[in-house]
């Protein structure tokens, strides 16, 4: 009995760790921890990943994409708030803030409308969405910029509102290898 008390506190330790491994994300030169509650999603192209972010009551998911092209490479700041905030019909005007997080330039954007949910090949609206919110934020990492783009219904963002910003906090430098 005691033999198999052991071997389950050792599995349970070890599947632990796997999710604490499981929950962390890293890309150019950062990595960061991932909300608890968001689930990593399959491989989308040019995405480092994705995160279902589970769904308000009465509404959907939402999701957040992690973006990264390398140095110089995806466009400016501005440039990729600029589009992001073309993807919405009827916008909010864009509420933008910068901060320094562990001695990284994060900045940040929140705006509402109708999304035209872009995809595919040439980012073609899949259908408008209204009511919907995207959080954005873009890391200045050591190579290159590092885009989190959190896209959902209104109720869906605003929930996940505080994990985005903790996720935010959790932002590094990695460990070089």
């Amino acid at each position: 009995m005691k033999h198999i008390s052991i071997r389950l506190a050792a599995l349970s330790l070890l599947a632990s760790s796997a999710v604490l491994a499981a929950a962390d994300g890293s890309v150019g030169g950062v990595r960061w921890a991932v909300p608890a509650r968001w689930q990593a999603t399959k491989e989308r192209p040019m995405r480092v990943a994705t995160y279902a972010i589970p769904a308000a009551p009465g509404q959907e998911a939402g999701e957040c994409a992690v973006f990264f092209f390398g140095q110089g490479q995806g466009g400016s700041v501005e440039e990729n708030f600029s589009r992001w905030a073309g993807q919405f019909e009827g916008a909010s005007t864009p509420k933008k803030s910068a901060t320094t997080i562990n001695g990284l330039k994060v900045h940040q954007i929140d705006l509402t409308g109708t999304y035209l949910s872009p995809g595919g090949p040439m980012m073609q609206s899949q259908g408008k969405k209204p009511g919907w919110r995207l959080l954005g934020a873009i890391v200045e990492a050591p190579e290159g910029l590092v885009f989190f783009k959190c896209t959902g219904p209104t109720a869906t963002i605003a929930k996940a509102e505080k994990e985005l910003a903790e996720l935010l906090k959790s932002v590094t430098k990695a460990a070089k290898a």
